[in-house]
């Protein structure tokens, strides 16, 4: 079933969604434009603000499942090259709520299924399957509607146009070769006796599915720009987790191909890792010591090969992990604590959760405290490792951006009443806003929110209809780069748990949109 949402272009924007203007906007006379047409299966008409027409780009949401389900993230391309997959498939994840991967053809307009096996059948399920009347749903009483295995959490696409996820394999107990006792190296200095999520791998060549049983749980994952197309994880709880995929090809040994390491400071600031003391011990002059982090977000820096990834809790931090040159034994941690407290920073934040990297290595993270952040290691002034290099030590290397929209009531600053999940930085100019241009999402808001680094405004990309587009994961893919504004375009999931709580009810299934920008209005 498809349906498609089309807003005339009536006003000149190079850098607005379907509704809203950026304030600093190029381009802003109110020039009319050609003439869309409607046809019968579509919603359109004329968005209008404040400052007249608005529009200037063609926003389509396709159904993919049904409304018991939901589409977390998405992916459509290789993050390192957005040319990769043109006008293929886009791939969802369901998480807990059903064991297949939802498939859309942008060019059929038609959606399909890859069943996700688990390994083992004792896997239990992620979501509870017995539901008592008290806590049962207003739509569906009782019924069990999530029953995945697999709880796949986040796709990827790699070079070869393979879909990477993480996903379950078997139950928690992890083998023999994950443990203490183990000859495996990062066993030997780091055993780990279980993990909640794994990997798979789909090949659409051969619609084959491959299950990778890692002995780190995994979260998020994104490929690093080396010859390996190692493959770095999130969601490991206490050890950061790798997969070198091009070993894996060539051998087919999960155990010898995968790697995981703790995350320990340089804390005796002698430029390599050493016996560290646990982070529940006291300080050590002698040693390192182990950070109590995680990542929840990751992403490789393609400008040195660093591994950065985004703690949760308050005030909460970027950590980078740089790997060395025999992971795990070389592997090094710093830690960057968001200013919070601290007199030597102008503005004050706190509670990251979404990350990612640019092409110079700034890392851009969203924050609760209503604000879109960017850390930038080169403008740290003091040692970035040794006794004093715990948190707050660069607040220098920190800028923070307040996003638009209404603060919660009674608050002044740093309670914006909007939600960021998570961000994206379009690396290679996939939308039309420019090279590194990062954009968060506005969950609270219908929207994505791009920021313009140079001036601080945003440009807002808002879904006005059905209400409540609430993205979860997007990225951007040029399909054809001869075909200017035509050829590219961001592409977001309606992520929502529950569509059925949005505009529509129970006839609300999850959706993906995709957004195009009309350099002009006239364009064509």
């Amino acid at each position: 079933m498809r349906k498609q949402l089309v807003f005339a272009a009536l006003a000149a924007c190079a850098a607005a969604c379907v509704l809203a203007v950026s304030l600093d906007a190029p381009h802003a006379s109110q020039v009319a434009g050609p003439t869309v047409t409607i046809d019968g299966d579509d919603i359109g008409g004329v968005v209008t603000g404040a400052r007249g027409p608005e529009a200037g780009v063609w926003v389509i949401a396709e159904t993919t499942d049904l409304p018991t389900k939901y589409s977390k993230t998405e992916v459509a391309t290789d993050k390192r090259n957005p040319t990769v997959n043109p006008n293929g498939p886009i791939y969802g994840s369901l998480e807990a709520s059903a064991d297949y991967v939802p498939v859309l053809d942008p060019m059929r307009h038609t959606a399909s299924r890859i069943p996700v096996p688990v390994r083992d059948r004792d896997t239990s399920f992620a979501s509870a399957q017995m539901l008592s009347e008290e806590n049962a749903s207003a739509y569906w009483g009782t019924e069990p509607i999530w029953t995945s295995k697999a709880n796949v959490h986040n796709p990827m696409i790699d070079h070869r146009g393979r879909l990477w996820l993480t996903s379950r394999v078997g139950v928690n107990d992890n083998p023999a070769f994950c443990k203490e006792g183990s000859s495996h190296p990062s066993a030997r200095l780091t055993p780990v006796q279980n993990s909640g999520r794994h990997l798979a791998m789909y090949d659409p060549g051969t619609q084959k599915t491959t299950l990778i049983r890692t002995c780190y749980s995994t979260h998020h994952l994104f490929f690093a720009e080396d010859a390996s197309h190692t493959l770095w994880t999130s969601g490991g709880g206490p050890v950061v987790g790798w997969l070198n995929t091009k070993m894996f090809d060539e051998t087919g040994d999960e155990a010898r191909s995968q790697g995981w390491t703790a995350l320990v400071l340089d804390t005796n600031g002698n430029g390599r890792r050493d016996e560290y003391v646990e982070a529940n011990q006291p300080i050590d002059p002698m040693k390192d010591r182990r950070l109590n982090s995680g990542f929840y977000g990751v992403m490789p820096s393609p400008a040195d090969g660093s591994i950065w990834g985004s703690s949760l809790g308050f005030p909460g931090s970027l950590v980078r992990l740089a790997p060395g040159v025999n992971p795990p034994e070389t592997a090094l941690a710093e830690i960057y604590e968001v200013p919070w407290g601290n007199a030597e920073a102008p503005v004050q934040g706190f509670s990251p959760r979404g990350m990612d990297v640019d092409r110079n290595g700034v890392v851009w993270v969203a924050l609760a405290s209503g604000h879109f952040a960017s850390f930038d290691r080169r403008t740290c002034t003091g040692p970035l490792n040794g006794p004093t290099a715990t948190g707050q030590h660069c607040p220098e290397g920190w800028r923070l951006y307040q996003t638009p929209g209404p603060n919660f009531k009674g608050a002044t600053e740093g309670a914006n009443a909007d939600s960021h999940y998570y961000n994206w930085v379009d690396q290679f100019d996939t939308f039309g806003l420019g090279q590194n241009t990062p954009i968060v999402t506005g969950n609270g808001s219908d929207s994505l929110l791009a920021l313009n680094p140079q001036t601080g405004q945003f440009t807002i990309l808002r879904v006005p209809y059905p209400l409540g587009f609430f993205a979860k994961g997007l990225d951007g893919r040029i399909d054809d780069p001869r075909a200017g504004w035509k050829g590219k375009g961001l592409w977001a999931t309606w992520g929502t748990r529950a569509p059925f709580h949005t505009e529509g009810g129970t006839s609300m299934t999850s959706k993906v949109v995709h957004f195009q920008l009309r350099p002009n209005p006239l364009a064509r």
